[in-house]
């Protein structure tokens, strides 16, 4: 199926295209004065009234005692450890949405197909893969050290809050198999930092091997990364050739 990112169009989106009605709407706009005085302080002292006010993004849920061992007690005391849990439970959540993406993926190439330098069935099917391994990596983690993996912890909410757009993105029907790689690319780079971020944590408490797991994970991550960015560079490139139907141009 063919269905070019970027192809020109009757696009009526922008005002130079009708010059008489844009002139028509903005004259209409400065005969109606706005409806308060001044500038955007208003509205941040009220965002600044409901930040004392409300609570933050939950909490840290507390040890399981279930299965619990000395080396998860020690670990679940002080600032450090909670931090390091609530970072499991970010990651825990971004993997398991990390599958999602890659199976819309996969259901773009369903559709679209690839082209020279794309990503193939076997590739996206793979990080599909890594993906969900690396959320039962995060989640047996988690048991491990005597935490909830169900619990939804304050960077595990803000993450999902932040990352909405993405699968959103991907499983627009208008959007093709190179579009939504712009999607991929932006969940890798964070992906990526978060890994590094873990890594760092999980040494500085003194858990060599879980950051040595971790480090395995960031491998695969930036392996993701590298190729999302080869996949977009070479569909970008076929689609701006200039004066000729590329064969096996991003569809």
């Amino acid at each position: 199926m063919e269905r070019k990112a970027s192809k020109m169009g009757l696009n009526r989106t922008g005002i130079t295209a009708h010059p008489v009605q844009s002139k028509k709407e903005i004259e209409g706009a400065e005969q109606r004065p706005p409806s308060s005085q001044g500038d955007a302080s208003a509205i941040w002292k009220v965002r600044q009234e409901f930040s004392r006010e409300v609570d933050g993004l939950g909490s840290v849920p507390p040890p399981t005692p279930k299965g619990m061992v000395k080396a998860a007690v020690k670990l679940m005391k002080g600032s450090r450890a909670t931090v390091f849990i609530d970072k499991l439970g970010q990651r825990a959540g971004f993997e398991r949405t990390g599958v999602r993406l890659y199976e819309a993926a996969l259901s773009k190439l369903d559709v679209f197909g690839t082209w020279e330098g794309g990503p193939s069935r076997e590739q996206l099917e793979k990080i599909r893969r890594d993906e969900l391994s690396h959320f039962a990596l995060v989640k047996h983690t988690i048991e491990k050290l005597g935490g909830d993996p169900t619990a939804l912890t304050p960077a595990a909410e803000l993450q999902a809050n932040m990352s909405e757009g993405v699968p959103k993105m991907l499983v627009d029907p208008r959007v093709n198999l190179l579009q939504a790689l712009d999607g991929l690319l932006t969940a890798e780079l964070v992906d990526n930092a978060s890994w590094e971020l873990l890594i760092q944590l999980a040494r500085e408490l003194g858990h060599n091997e879980i950051a040595e797991d971790f480090q395995q994970a960031l491998d695969a991550e930036q392996e993701h990364l590298a190729l999302v960015r080869s996949w977009l560079v070479a569909g970008t490139m076929l689609e701006a050739k200039v004066g000729e139907e590329a064969a096996g141009a991003p569809a």
